[in-house]
């Protein structure tokens, strides 16, 4: 916990976008115990969506038009990258989610409850 919660102070401070992802790495946890622990994941998705990294200036008027293509195209690399990590967050998530409804329907049956329809 205290490794996690380091690791999103790390993030901030160094000006990184906050992700589970990000905070795996910096923390040497897993997603999962991320995603399983209600005060971190609140903490981690409320950087995510408060303190987003800003964008890069717009070159200065009088910048060739080359500058400016370069510029566009990093900000469209960036945010493709930041697309994709929150793409396998979310399926990361959803695999879990699934994982879990799976447990709970057969712990259901077990327990005499209705059959589990898959």
């Amino acid at each position: 916990m205290k490794a996690a919660e380091a690791a999103i102070r790390r993030l901030v401070k160094c000006g990184e976008q906050v992700t589970f992802q990000a905070v795996q790495r910096e923390a040497g946890v897993s997603q999962n115990f991320l995603y399983k622990n209600a005060e971190l994941r609140a903490r981690i998705e409320h950087q995510r969506r408060t303190h987003r990294p800003a964008p890069s200036p717009v070159p200065a008027e009088g910048d060739s038009d080359n500058n400016i293509v370069a510029a566009l195209t990093a900000e469209v690399a960036r945010l493709k990258k930041q697309h994709r990590q929150e793409v396998t967050e979310l399926r990361k998530a959803l695999e879990e989610a699934h994982g879990e409804s799976l447990a709970l329907r057969r712990e259901l049956e077990r327990r005499g409850g209705r059959p589990a329809s898959l």
